[in-house]
């Protein structure tokens, strides 16, 4: 049978078992993919994105998933709500609720989606309002809740080349006033904390005080007078006294007062005649002073880029306390208080940290911070691999979800394999050096250099006792192993494409070899005999595979969408009982297959959460779990693998002994199903938590007898 490819013909023989071809259907396959755990930060290029819950949960982002993560708990749930990129987000004033907005980018099916904003309850994870569909460009900078009403309005700054202003009624989804702000970069917004008539934005040279009057929006510039002009006004707060604290690149602290009040501006929306001028000028940090956040007691926090301290200062604007994150872990991009005097840190190097002032921080979360492409499972534990641009290759539990270890290397990682023993690992680069890591110790084993292109794969035979290198160079060499996976020696090299090599299996006795090329090639390698290329194909149809990761093929065939170029998908793998096809491709999905799947268009289950290509896909050693990775997006996501439905989100327990109830000021009602699964729990005469009754019940959920016994 013969299909095009950028009109290059690709030709793929039938084997000998398949009777009738035309008869052959490929089905949905029974099982499904449900997202477990999210491993990663986005912190280099965000800020203020980590916040601590009611629940105990601390609220992040990366790609397109916004995670709840208890660390006590050891347990993450997730918002999936959002189709593309989250660049920001903002807490409501009770605690509960959260917008959080993202770019453009496009829907389940495929379509084109606007950049907008998505209000959503993080107790149940359901969507409550979707905000600014065909209103933002490109996408949500910067968006923040109204305080002194209650958190009804919602301002939101897009990325267009006037960083648009809009104030919303997002409850019924009204936009009730919008302008044009600048042409420099914005950098944030927040309403005032005692009056919702008053909006701050931020950034390059600038600071702008909006007067907003129901219907529109009236700027003023702050004047910086005899002080210095930063380059960037960084980050905005409020003190208890309601002057306004900002922080800028220059490291300085400035205390803005609010004067010339007119009758005209009283009241939560009155109009337009305060000045703002500058009162105090602190010098906090050297390097900018990248985020500020208030503290439950009216205290502040600040947290610097450079010198990477993180300070509380009084109610008076004087350092109380101070600590400075090591280096490893990159400058500060988000601050927020923790339980009791715990403080919560993003770094830039995507790293949440957890810790005192006195006791210091440990790592709650933390990932890749440039492009990822490298993966491989371990052939017998819980365990993978991750190699990215970052020069660091990473081990991970995928049962208690956390970091084995992590080496630098000298060069940008690309592709790993594991030695089937499980003993060694051999990591590609981008510059043909390919190094041999113990995987227990992370002892250097062995370091190759096989010509000076990037190594696209790795791959061992069944037995251990051959590896295969895949080039960019168009060859493929082979390397016989001895020594467990420690010895390595120059065998043959397999000549014949006209492209880069880009995927390559072995058959179970390691006699033969099957790979594609940047060209859409479909070569077969006889390894035994000098690894000559067989030139009749047609006598490799029956041949079977150890592996299947090529993703040209009879097998896989019915993967590629009508009109792919070619390029549309990255990675396939099949799982080792060889029933389904996961599937990794360029518009952020991931794909689940029946195995084998080679009838045209095929049906697929389809999951999004990455945001960028997904670049790898690779199955854990007994098929219970799936690993994708993500290019830019820099996310490692571990799916489990079930032949069941998976039921509705479950929402998380509450305590009322670890937070005080006045944190638990809910919404006026949370969405139909979970307002159903509470009725039913309470029809059964089943009983809740005393913290759980107070919540409902303001929430309005509870029946009149039920509120009557509270």
């Amino acid at each position: 049978m013969r299909t095009f490819m950028r009109g290059r013909p690709i030709t793929m023989f039938i084997p000998s078992d398949v009777e009738n071809y035309n008869d052959m259907r490929t089905e949905l396959p029974p099982e499904r993919l449900k997202l477990e755990w999210v491993y990663g930060y986005r912190g280099r290029d965000c800020r203020a994105n980590v916040f601590l819950l009611p629940t105990g949960e601390t609220v992040y982002f990366i790609a397109s998933v916004v995670v709840l993560f208890n660390s006590e708990e050891r347990t993450q749930r997730h918002y999936l709500g959002h189709t593309d990129c989250v660049k920001c987000l903002a807490l409501h004033p009770d605690k509960i609720r959260i917008a959080t907005g993202q770019l453009a980018g496009v829907d389940k099916d495929g379509r084109a989606v606007s950049p907008h904003v998505r209000v959503w309850d993080s107790v149940s994870l359901c969507t409550l309002q979707i905000v600014g569909l065909g209103t933002f460009e490109r996408g949500v900078g910067s968006l923040a809740f109204s305080k002194a009403d209650s958190g009804v309005h919602l301002a939101v700054v897009d990325d267009s080349n006037d960083h648009m202003l809009t104030v919303w009624d997002w409850n019924r989804k009204t936009k009730v006033a919008e302008i044009k702000t600048t042409n420099e970069v914005v950098l944030g917004v927040e309403f005032h904390t005692t009056d919702s008539a008053s909006i701050v934005t931020c950034g390059k040279s600038h600071i702008f005080f909006w007067t907003w009057n129901g219907s529109s929006l009236q700027r003023k510039q702050g004047i910086f007078g005899k002080f210095e002009k930063p380059k960037f006004v960084q980050c905005v707060a409020f003190l208890q006294n309601g002057d306004i604290l900002t922080g800028d690149s220059g490291g300085v602290l400035l205390v803005w007062t609010r004067t010339a009040e007119t009758p005209t501006s009283k009241g939560l929306r009155g109009g337009g005649g305060e000045d703002s001028k500058i009162v105090r000028q602190v010098k906090a940090h050297e390097g900018s002073v990248f985020c500020l956040s208030e503290t439950r007691g009216g205290a502040v926090l600040s947290g610097g880029s450079k010198d990477r301290r993180v300070v509380l200062w009084d109610h008076e604007l004087r350092p109380d306390k101070e600590i400075e994150v090591p280096d490893q872990f990159g400058s500060i991009r988000a601050v927020a208080e923790g339980k009791g005097d715990q403080v919560l840190v993003g770094t830039s190097k995507n790293f949440i940290l957890r810790g005192t002032f006195t006791e210091g921080f440990t790592v709650e979360v933390q990932g890749h911070t440039d492009e990822l492409w490298g993966l491989a499972s371990h052939p017998s534990r819980d365990l993978f691999l991750t190699c990215a641009q970052d020069r660091l290759v990473c081990l991970w539990d995928s049962a208690d979800h956390r970091l084995k270890w992590s080496r630098s290397l000298e060069e940008h990682g690309h592709c790993a394999d594991f030695h089937p023993s499980g003993a060694v690992v051999a990591i590609g680069t981008h510059s043909g050096k390919w190094y041999v890591l113990d995987a227990e110790s992370t002892d250097l084993v062995a370091i190759h250099t096989d010509g000076n292109e990037q190594l696209s794969v790795m791959r061992f035979s069944v037995d251990g006792s051959l590896l295969a290198v895949g080039s960019h160079d168009n060859f493929i060499y082979l390397y016989t192993v001895s020594d467990n996976g420690r010895k390595y020696s120059r065998y043959n090299k397999c000549s014949g494409h006209s492209s880069y090599i880009t995927h390559l299996d072995w058959s179970p006795d390691n006699s033969f070899i099957m790979s594609n090329s940047g060209d859409y090639e479909i070569l077969y390698w006889d390894v035994v005999n000098g690894c000559s290329q067989i030139r009749n194909r047609s006598d490799c149809k029956d041949l079977d595979w150890a592996t299947y990761t090529c993703v040209l093929g009879f097998h896989v065939f019915g993967v590629w969408p009508e009109g792919s170029d070619g390029t549309d998908i990255n990675a396939v793998v099949r799982s080792h009982n060889r029933r389904v096809l996961a599937l990794a491709d360029d518009f952020c999905k991931v794909h689940l297959f029946s195995y084998p799947c080679c009838t045209p268009k095929a049906p697929s289950h389809r999951y999004s959460a990455h945001s960028s290509h997904v670049t790898n896909v690779s199955f854990l050693h007994n098929d219970s779990h799936l690993i994708s990775t993500g290019g830019k997006d820099m996310s490692i996501l571990q799916w489990r693998l079930n032949h069941r439905p998976f039921g509705p989100p479950q929402p998380p327990s509450f305590s009322p002994h670890l937070f005080p109830l006045s944190l638990f000021t809910p919404p006026s009602a949370l969405c139909p199903p979970l307002t159903s699964i509470i009725k039913i729990f309470l029809s059964l005469g089943l009983h809740l938590s005393l913290g759980a009754h107070l919540f409902l019940a303001k929430s309005g959920i509870l029946w009149p007898e039920q509120k009557a016994v509270i």
